[in-house]
């Protein structure tokens, strides 16, 4: 039990420069120096951790800067990845031509979601080693901070933003392909909660696919898809704990128009049914925060935690103690029990190397907000 509204973020942190050239150099297909990069990781999450504390989160995490991408690192973890995928534009952003202008220009170097390798093989998980290190090092530097945080988590993506993103040239057809995913992802899971972490998963994909892979198809196919994708994250759960495991959904992270985003009372009968303890989604953004009230209702699972998006991840406005604290007072109102709902962010602030719409210190502020305001109202809510 707890006395006041813990603080947590959906992952991703600002990566150092230097990491963010190598990794984009590494997804164009250049060699690197791996003992040059670890180095450079080991130094980066360390200092992540230790700003994270400062900054008063009570849940934290390695700001996933040991990847190169939220879910495009699974091509160094697993084989049957190679070529190019084409992935689709979001249709808000194709609905403005100057806007997808301005968002298509050059931005620097950085990893593209938008054209990660494709399946062309069977999809086997190799051997492990890799999320080992990633638990291994987490550890490590959790070490010198003991008694500072609360709890930590590590993310790992869903099976169906991997299908949506990175395009099935292989399988024969989407439900297969989804299938070999959650298989070899369920290691990576397995491995995550093992090592007594909270296991985040990263699924976009089951809101913002309706506008993206499934813009030009009826709602029915796209729920399909919902529904393939939930009973394969719950097979890759198996045996694992509900309550050691998150779901973060969102409207994907980018600045643009969102007119086309699904409502979240469409999904939610779906997503609801996720064997997790824990639910992060994006209520802070102007075209979704009033889906809080959906909560009214009473569908949050009993068991089950509201991680709250309470801070925009998409502006640089640094959001006032006080609007965080009421956000987080109607999130309270609409769930009921004022211990069953965190303070958190819509979404990641570096969700690939190098994709940077917050520069690093106003995101340090934006965290140091989300904790003042959370503190602000446990003082009105407990």
């Amino acid at each position: 039990m707890t006395d006041r509204i813990l603080t947590t973020h959906a992952g991703s942190l600002p990566k150092t420069k230097e990491l963010g050239r190598l990794y984009a150099s590494i997804a164009a297909g250049q060699t690197a120096d791996d003992s040059a990069l670890r180095s450079r990781i080991e130094t980066a999450e360390a200092d992540v951790i230790a700003k994270q504390i400062a900054s008063g989160i009570d849940i934290l995490n390695d700001g996933e800067v040991g990847r190169e991408g939220f879910f495009t690192y699974v091509r160094h973890r697993m084989t049957g990845f190679g070529g190019q995928s084409q992935r689709p534009i979001m249709r808000d952003i194709t609905m403005y031509p100057s806007f997808l202008a301005f968002i298509m220009q050059p931005r620097g170097e950085q990893v593209n979601l938008l054209a990660p390798p494709a399946a062309i093989g069977d999809i086997a998980y190799r051997g492990g080693d890799a999320i080992a290190a990633d638990c291994a090092r987490l550890k490590t530097n959790l070490a010198a901070h003991k008694g500072a945080y609360t709890d930590v988590f590590m993310t790992a993506p869903s099976p169906g933003i991997i299908a949506a993103a990175m395009n099935n040239q292989h399988y024969p057809d989407m439900a297969s392909y989804v299938a070999a995913l959650a298989d070899a992802l369920a290691k990576e899971y397995r491995a995550i909660v093992e090592s007594g972490f909270i296991l985040q998963i990263d699924a976009p994909d089951l809101a913002m696919e309706r506008h993206t892979l499934f813009a030009d198809k009826p709602l029915g196919d796209f729920l399909d898809f919902v529904r393939l994708v939930v009973a394969a994250i719950n097979a890759a759960l198996a045996g694992i704990d509900p309550a050691r495991v998150r779901l973060h959904v969102c409207w994907g992270n980018y600045n643009g128009p969102h007119e086309c985003d699904v409502a979240l009372a469409d999904i939610w009968p779906e997503i609801a049914k996720a064997r997790v303890g824990g639910y992060l989604l994006s209520l802070a953004n102007p075209r979704h925060e009033h889906e809080v009230a959906l909560f009214k209702d009473g569908i949050l699972p009993k068991t089950a935690i509201l991680a709250a998006g309470v801070i925009d991840t998409t502006s640089n406005y640094v959001e006032h103690e006080e609007v965080v604290a009421q956000r987080l007072e109607r999130a309270v109102e609409a769930v009921g029990d004022p211990g069953r709902v965190q303070a958190c962010t819509d979404c990641g602030f570096e969700t690939s190397a190098g994709y940077v719409m917050i520069p690093e210190d106003v995101v340090w502020a934006k965290l140091r907000a989300l904790r003042d305001g959370a503190a602000l109202a446990s003082k009105r809510v407990f």
